[in-house]
């Protein structure tokens, strides 16, 4: 590997060895070897959630707003079988301009390293190999969670079992707002995954500052979130995840009796046209984008900057 790439040299292949995964670029190893802060960002709003050309547009300013907050960016995502944490800016312009990027689950790693396939990581494969790597504190948009009708569909997202089993903080806006909120609180209770508030008593709504529903433990700044995760560490035990939820601003929130009638009439297409499984949250999300002019995205860009940001001080704090 050259040093232009950003990527760290591979040693050469031992016969009947397995390699390395996941491969750390430079910046992202030497920071994290220095104990400097590092905070990971996924790829799947580059490549899934956003059009062109302003899902790079926002790449870049998401990677920026971590350096602004003194820490250092690891976008992840898997290039041509390679489970890379941290791009460079061609990889980063490849995850977003690239047709026939997949959409990469942690149940996805294996199979897409065998075949030497290229996808962008959602939330369970970015905070798998975030953690692999030693990165302490991711951002994001939205958790998966528990879906509507979960007694008819027994659909959940992996998010949740994988989260019970790596120790990082995800800091994101709560849980998307097409899923089943209570019940997804509830199963992360089960499943014994820390849920921190971010001066809110409220679980927020993803789009919507709050769900209604509250939330056990709040934390009024980054210095006492880190203080959280230097307990966890202390502490010990089954490894798990802190889910950090920083509501987005009201300022920048969709409207809530749009937000409200819009996913009605999703949840009514969506039985309507029998979509089911994996297909009912791209479905509803798209739906929401379609119908409300665009403002839910731009309510979950705005969500997704406010946690990055949050997530760097988080970084700083904890490193510290």
């Amino acid at each position: 590997m050259s040093e232009e790439s950003g990527e760290r040299p591979e040693r050469p292949a031992v016969p009947g060895e397995q390699p390395r995964w996941p491969v750390v670029s430079d910046e992202v190893r030497e920071a994290l070897e220095d104990r400097r802060p590092v905070v990971a960002l996924e790829s799947t709003i580059i490549a899934h959630g956003l059009p062109r050309p302003r899902n790079l547009q926002v790449a870049e300013e998401l990677e920026a707003l971590v350096r602004e907050g003194g820490a250092v960016p690891a976008t992840i995502a898997v290039l041509d079988g390679r489970p890379c944490v941290g791009l460079d800016k061609e990889q980063l312009a490849r995850v977003a301009g690239e047709d026939g990027i997949r959409k990469l689950g942690h149940r996805d790693l294996a199979p897409a390293v065998a075949a030497g396939a290229s996808g962008a990581t959602t939330v369970s494969a970015t905070a798998f190999l975030a953690a692999r790597a030693g990165i302490r504190v991711f951002a994001t948009g939205g958790l998966g969670g528990v879906h509507r009708e979960w007694a008819q569909t027994q659909d959940e997202s992996a998010d949740l079992r994988l989260l019970a089993r790596v120790r990082i903080a995800v800091v994101c806006a709560g849980v998307k707002s097409v899923l089943d909120v209570p019940a997804t609180l509830q199963r992360l209770e089960t499943l014994g995954v820390g849920v921190v508030g971010f001066r809110t008593a409220e679980f927020p709504g993803f789009y919507l500052s709050g769900s209604g529903e509250p939330v056990d433990w709040t934390a009024g700044s980054a210095a006492e979130v880190a203080g959280v995760l230097r307990a966890q560490d202390a502490l010990g035990g089954p490894e798990s995840a802190l889910i950090v939820a920083n509501p987005v601003p009201v300022a920048q929130q969709l409207d809530p009796a749009l937000h409200d009638r819009v996913l009605a009439e999703a949840l009514a297409a969506c039985a309507r046209e029998g979509v089911t499984g994996q297909a009912v949250t791209p479905f509803l999300l798209d739906h929401l984008v379609r119908h409300t002019g665009g403002a839910s995205l731009e309510a979950n860009v705005a969500a997704v900057r406010g946690n990055v940001r949050l997530a760097a001080e988080i970084a700083v704090a904890y490193a510290s």
